[in-house]
């Protein structure tokens, strides 16, 4: 199984995976969706009361049940150290919370405004405030007050959402277009350049070629103006795929797509183990 990288931006990759199968394709879309780890607020604790500032006194309360709010955090994407934090429950403080399994955030906002994201300040190291700093939380009123401490966990989508680094995961087969020589300034040929809706085909020298084959998607328009058996015919490589996928900025593209190899080979590794020791 080969990669080749075809774009690669900070949230953002298109790839190729090279000799492999469907199965294995498709392993590896379940593992960008739903097994690399990453940092999401678990826990929120909303203090009771009033509120002051200076000599103004704020009422703790806001529009949007506790719980909603609660939500809206855990949604919020959490940047991610994979070599600084481990799991809870792999931990050595055993899962009470410590500088190496948890991120604290308070946050502290007086009406009339609007609580972003980017209100969330992180206890202790700076690099770990949240880089989308837009995202609303709640809209409060004047004598409204919000005093939040959330607690920031590392999990997997398997168990919540919040956890799932990567969306918009998939892939299709790699096309082959094959195109007869002898027949690519036919008429008929020529026609695929016009009905191609992802603009695949270019006419150069009288000629039809594939100006752009990694753009189709296998519509199969142009077999269907010219006909499969007047020299062009488009078919998916069953051993070839082109993948793509976005992150929600907790990772990069880079590191999510480095973590799925990652898990999948050592899952590979630790499945034929176990084959191994059936058959001893």
């Amino acid at each position: 199984m080969e990669i080749e990288i075809l774009e690669m931006a900070e949230r953002r990759a298109r790839f190729i995976l090279r000799n492999s199968s469907p199965a294995m394709a498709n392993a590896l879309r379940r593992t960008l969706l739903s097994d690399i780890p990453k940092m999401a607020i678990d826990k929120v604790e909303f203090h009771l009361g009033p509120i002051m500032d200076g000599e103004k006194e704020y009422e703790s309360m806001t529009p949007l049940f506790d719980e909603i709010i609660a939500h809206r955090l855990g949604m919020v994407p959490v940047p991610t150290d994979l070599d600084l934090f481990v799991p809870q429950d792999q931990c050595t403080c055993g899962g009470e919370g410590c500088p190496n399994c948890s991120i604290m955030y308070s946050l502290n906002k007086h009406g009339p405004c609007t609580v972003l994201s980017g209100d969330l300040m992180p206890l202790g190291n700076p690099d770990l405030k949240v880089k989308d700093e837009f995202i609303p939380l709640v809209e409060l009123t004047d004598g409204q007050a919000v005093m939040i401490y959330a607690t920031a966990v590392m999990g997997t989508a398997k168990k919540h959402v919040k956890w799932q680094v990567c969306n918009g995961v998939g892939y299709s087969y790699l096309p082959v277009i094959d195109i007869d020589s002898g027949r690519a300034s036919d008429e008929a040929v020529l026609e695929a350049a016009s009905v191609c809706p992802k603009r695949v085909y270019a006419v150069e020298d009288g000629k039809l070629v594939a100006k752009d084959p990694l753009a189709c998607n296998l519509c199969m328009s142009c077999v269907e103006r010219v006909g499969s058996d007047r020299g062009l015919s488009v078919r998916g490589d069953e051993t070839n795929f082109i993948f793509k996928f976005e992150t929600d900025g907790s990772l990069t593209a880079r590191q999510a797509l480095d973590k799925a190899v990652e898990i999948l080979s050592r899952e590979a590794d630790e499945f034929a183990e176990g084959i191994e020791a059936l058959a001893q």
